[in-house]
């Protein structure tokens, strides 16, 4: 073994690292996609945050009905969505299948299920802004709609890859366990 102060170890021309153990894969993955999933947890805060301020603006009436609009129906059944974060969040630190399961489930339930009848809910209003060019709901001077619709495109990303990458994740974690059983 080499020193800092003294000479290489005799017989070595400091080639003979291949043998040292390495990080099996399988964990080096497991941390890189619970990685992904923190920060998309982060945005999907963010995103929930400013709508939680929507609906909290408008049902205490801090601001005027023209500065903030008041909210569309999906909104209030969107604020659900906090539900599969918090599972998430728990089953991140030890590996907990279970709770990674209830996150994927309840986010198709309680996030992309909102946004889907959001869009559809708001699609009448989005045609005829589009058709007419006439707005009635603003936030902060801009058409309610578009605002809305395009907090809709960045939830979905955001859920679809949540979804995603806790599938992969749930997927490293049962071969890790099925490779623990068969030893």
């Amino acid at each position: 073994m080499a020193s800092r102060a003294g000479p290489r170890a005799t017989g070595t021309d400091g080639s003979d690292f291949q043998h040292r153990e390495r990080v099996a894969s399988h964990y080096q993955m497991s941390v890189a996609l619970k990685s992904e999933i923190r920060k998309l947890n982060i945005v999907h805060l963010l995103i929930w945050m400013l709508i939680a301020a929507q609906v909290t603006v408008s049902q205490l009436s801090l601001v005027s009905h023209k500065v903030v609009a008041s909210p569309y129906q999906w909104e209030y059944t969107y604020l659900l969505s906090i539900v599969p974060t918090v599972f998430s969040f728990l089953a991140l630190p030890h590996n907990n299948i279970s709770y990674l399961v209830i996150s994927m489930i309840s986010s198709g339930l309680f996030c992309m299920a909102s946004l889907i009848y959001g869009s559809m809910e708001m699609f009448p209003v989005a045609q005829q802004l589009y058709r007419h060019g006439k707005a009635y709901r603003f936030i902060f001077g801009f058409s309610a709609v578009s605002v809305m619709y395009l907090v809709i495109i960045i939830a979905v990303q955001v859920h679809a890859w949540q979804i995603y990458y806790s599938k992969k994740l749930l997927d490293q974690w049962f071969t890790t366990t099925q490779e623990k059983k068969k030893k």
